[in-house]
């Protein structure tokens, strides 16, 4: 019984070719794991939710336009006040109102922490600080 010939036919020589099996077997197992567990994931209960009318709530905000120039003086929705009256005014304002700040550029940044301050210790806490876009 001969198992092998004495003879080299090319055994030695490096193989040229990728063996694509042991990958298409990997990928056909990853797919079929991807199949059984995609319907597991999406775990949605139905449920019969019921129907209702939405209306919008409408609820007016009532808000003050608070106006900061460069030379100190304070607006508050357009009439000039005194800083002094600052705080009354803050006080008389309910909780929920939105303080909308309008502030000069070249106001010191010590004026607008001062309203702010006032603000606060009303329990005012709506402030927006109001900007023009840049171009």
């Amino acid at each position: 019984m001969a198992f092998g010939a004495f003879e080299q036919r090319g055994e030695d020589t490096p193989m040229n070719e990728i063996n694509m099996i042991p990958f298409i077997d990997i990928m056909l197992v990853l797919l079929i794991i991807f199949i059984v567990t995609a319907p597991l994931l999406t775990h949605a209960v139905k449920v019969d939710l019921p129907k209702a009318v939405n209306s919008q709530n409408n609820v007016l905000q009532e808000k003050v336009t608070l106006s900061i120039k460069s030379d100190g003086s304070y607006f508050v929705n357009g009439e000039k006040i005194r800083q002094e009256e600052l705080k009354a005014r803050l006080e008389k304002l309910s909780k929920e109102t939105q303080i909308q700040l309008y502030a000069d550029q070249n106001v010191e940044y010590r004026l607008i922490m001062e309203v702010m301050s006032s603000a606060a210790n009303v329990g005012l806490s709506r402030i927006a600080f109001v900007s023009n876009p840049a171009k």
